[in-house]
């Protein structure tokens, strides 16, 4: 058997027992310490250029112990100590937390003066935008002494039954025939080739599930309860406007995207139509929809896969392709599924060290080898930010999917160009699976979730009642391509994004990523050197609205038409899929 490498964090720390890393969390104290006594000084020309340094120092440093503690949490969910680094380092970001109040508020006392200072001092132009932002943000910020309750009350609040349902989907573990399976490993089955086998482990999963519904209801209730209570404080109209403005996005933008999909529903119903005409079905289940095609797919061991993504990441931008080989060789990437360590996939940023560390759950599926291209994008969109302050290196979500995108497309392509006819179905199919997910599931994701805080509103719901919510989103999403009798009523329970207060709505900005990316590689189409542009792209993805981040290349994300023809990009390849299947309906 093929051994599957962990990463190595020995870069960023030794250990959570080491010099560095309660050093670093004696600085970050320190750091906030001295942010907050430059707040309260005397009058220095220099003093906002100062406080940003060590403001920016302070994100570094409590990003980077975060990042390491979480990381070890993640690939061991039973690890006490690093369940209690966790908890030391969010104590530290309280401190941190009562130092964004008291920076907000200075900057909002010398507002004039700080857009002065801003359009006179060159090293501080490039914080224009950031600035603003910030100015805006202070106006949605309760009392100091508010918003460090709020963070210290979300340590054992919001945060803990986060926790609690990475925990469970982690960990969660039913008998299957003689043996034990864990519900990841129960969901994986859904890609098994026999129909009995995904219908069986899909009915398992929703055992498991139906089995921990009362703790995984409550936290959701509780996440949602304190979003609601939290974003009415803090003068939000609702959680997606919030949401919208972590995103840098208006709300134009979102409309024109979520509308522009709902138009292309019946593309993507044709797709599902195709794939059950090809598994001999008259519809898909819900269990169907990863059900894989074609006989000749193809296999990668964990060496193939880092020589094919090296290999067409720099068939389009040497530098890129450079950085993936430096990425694996220095073994940044912990590849192999094992119990307690969390399900999906996923990159992580250390800026003091300069470096990202990639978990995945290697397969040796295409699919798997996309996954593994999907986190090495990312990870090369922050090795772009590294050289910049934290507030420059801080893109929204809804751009955080550019690189990681783009990157699937260029993998997906250089395997169309080596498949046989056969393969091509696979790989394709491949593809609309995806592109299903980040359009149609996400689109149910984003119903459920609005029907979810308006619900949440008038009191807290039973699971029953989350599970009608989830269906009634699925329905209208999928719409007849589905049976509506083998749904998935707990993916409230399966996506730990729901369970987050900071972020809600972390769907849509899959959605917009896939999209965004589809847009950004069309408009690579028409250049013959277009990695250096792309490099500036990411480059400038942390220091702007998503608009004019996108117009630095041509892009208005405003205009549906942008969105439009992206998902003609998608219906391409669903016609190629229904000629190579066979489906004329």
């Amino acid at each position: 058997m093929e051994h599957l490498p962990h990463w190595d964090l020995n870069s960023i720390y030794p250990s959570l027992q080491s010099a560095e890393f309660s050093a670093d969390l004696l600085t970050l104290s320190s750091l906030v310490a001295k942010g907050k006594e430059l707040l309260q000084a005397p009058e220095k020309a220099s003093w906002l250029t100062e406080v940003l340094r060590i403001y920016q120092q302070a994100l570094d440093t409590s990003e980077t112990l975060y990042a390491y503690a979480r990381a070890l949490l993640s690939v061991n969910t039973a690890d006490k100590e690093a369940m209690r680094a966790v908890n030391r380092v969010e104590e530290a970001l309280m401190e941190l937390r009562s130092f964004d109040v008291q920076l907000l508020n200075r900057l909002a006392q010398r507002k004039e003066e700080v857009l002065a200072l801003v359009g006179e001092d060159q090293d501080l132009a490039p914080y224009a935008f950031v600035i603003k932002e910030l100015l805006d943000l202070q106006s949605h910020t309760m009392s100091e002494e508010a918003e460090h309750l709020a963070s210290d009350l979300n340590r054992s609040g919001t945060d803990a039954w986060s926790r609690l349902q990475e925990a469970i989907s982690s960990t969660a573990q039913t008998k299957w025939e003689g043996q034990t399976k864990t519900v990841i490993q129960l969901r994986s089955m859904a890609f098994d080739a026999q129909r009995s086998i995904r219908q069986k482990a899909f009915e398992a999963e929703l055992g498991v599930w139906k089995h921990h519904e009362i703790a995984l209801a409550s936290a959701l209730n509780g996440v949602k309860g304190t979003t609601l209570t939290l974003d009415s404080r803090r003068g939000y109209a609702s959680p997606l406007e919030r949401s919208a403005f972590q995103a840098r996005i208006s709300g134009q933008s979102l409309e024109a995207m979520i509308g522009s999909i709902e138009k292309s529903l019946p593309m993507f119903r044709r797709y599902l139509y195709a794939k059950a005409h090809a598994l001999g079905l008259k519809r898909l289940a819900f269990y169907d929809l990863f059900a894989p095609l074609g006989t000749e797919n193809r296999s990668y061991s964990y060496q193939e896969a880092t020589a094919f993504i090296v290999e067409q990441f720099s068939r389009f931008h040497l530098p890129m392709g450079q950085f993936a080989q430096s990425a694996f060789e220095k073994n940044w990437v912990d590849s192999q599924p094992r119990s307690a360590k969390v399900g999906g996939a996923y990159c992580t940023s250390f800026p003091l060290a300069k470096e990202s560390r990639i978990l995945v759950n290697y397969d040796g599926t295409f699919d798997g080898l996309s996954t593994l291209a999907h986190e090495m994008g990312h990870a090369y969109h922050d090795s772009l930010t590294y050289h910049q302050g934290a507030l420059l290196r801080q893109y929204p979500m809804t751009l955080a999917e550019t690189a990681s995108i783009f990157s699937q497309i260029l993998v997906f392509q250089g395997a169309m160009e080596e498949a046989s006819e056969k393969q091509q179905i696979s790989l394709i199919e491949g593809f609309l699976q995806d592109a299903t997910q980040t359009c149609v599931d996400i689109l149910s994701r984003y119903y459920f979730e609005n029907a979810l805080f308006a619900k949440r509103k008038e009191g807290e719901l039973l699971s029953d009642e989350l599970n009608e919510l989830m269906i009634d989103s699925q329905i209208k999403s999928y719409g007849d391509a589905l049976d509506p009798q083998a749904l998935h009523p707990y993916m409230w329970a399966v996506k730990g994004h729901y369970y987050s207060s900071d972020l809600s709505f972390y769907n849509y900005p899959y959605a917009f990523g896939q999209l965004f990316g589809l847009g950004v590689y069309r408009k690579g189409q028409e250049s013959d050197d277009f990695g250096p542009e792309y490099d500036r792209l990411l480059t400038f993805s942390g220091q702007d609205s998503v608009a004019n981040v996108a117009l630095t290349i041509g892009l208005d994300i405003d205009n549906a038409s942008f969105w439009e023809q992206s998902l003609e990009v998608i219906g391409t390849y669903v016609e190629q899929f229904c000629t190579l299947v066979g489906y004329s309906g």
